[in-house]
């Protein structure tokens, strides 16, 4: 009997064991794997979409994962290396490849809103130090034949709101408790989202912004 306890024993002892690694590596891949992955397809989508762009006849969009982009996006406050493709829509694959573009959004540019989702933490974390943001920052969209750029007209992490919160990617978002909301009067506006916190995705952080220069590349 001694002798059938030892051996369970052992055995629960290796498949706790046996778990904890298995939870230590899929820990590992999400914070460091799914970053390195996501980081290098970024990478080679600017890289690539650079390249067609500085072609006569180059087309206008590469392939990012399984989604099309067609612009970058670059944020001084976050460094002259930083640039991230835009992707269409917010689905896991899509903002493994950059920045994902909500469905209705305006294109760059355009009246109306471009609203953005982007990680904090994992699949390139493209909004990690959104927090950091401040009015008056820049975000600069560039396409094949123009640059625009925009102003941040709130901080990185003034609004905080339920992820349910849709009014933020309305075509002109007005805050329902009469707080924080974009520039009054401007036409062409910049949303920017992601998680409020690294590790729980109920509420979000909200930058909004405005148009103030566009120019041929």
């Amino acid at each position: 009997m001694r002798s059938r306890r030892a051996t369970w024993s052992r055995r629960t002892g290796l498949l706790l064991i046996l778990a904890g690694v298995v939870l230590l590596g899929y820990v590992g891949w999400q914070l460091y794997g799914t970053n390195y992955v996501s980081q290098r397809r970024h990478d080679s989508t600017v890289e690539a979409l650079r390249e067609e762009w500085s072609r006569p006849g180059g087309t206008a969009s590469v392939n990012a994962g399984d989604s099309l982009s067609d612009a970058i996006m670059r944020v001084p406050a976050f460094g002259d290396a930083y640039a991230v493709p835009l992707v269409a829509g917010v689905e896991d694959e899509a903002l493994a490849s950059g920045m994902g573009v909500f469905p209705g959004s305006a294109a760059p540019g355009e009246e109306g809103n471009l609203a953005l989702a982007g990680h904090r933490i994992t699949h390139g974390e493209p909004l990690r130090d959104m927090p950091d943001l401040v009015a008056g920052d820049l975000v600069v969209i560039e396409t094949r034949d123009r640059v625009f750029t925009y102003v941040l007209d709130t901080g990185g992490e003034e609004l905080r709101v339920p992820f349910t919160a849709g009014w933020v990617l309305g075509n002109r978002p007005v805050n329902p408790n009469g707080g924080t909301g974009p520039a009054p009067g401007e036409t062409r506006l910049l949303t920017l989202t992601t998680c409020a916190e690294l590790f729980h995705t109920d509420d979000r952080l909200v930058a909004f912004g405005h148009l103030v220069d566009s120019r041929r590349r």
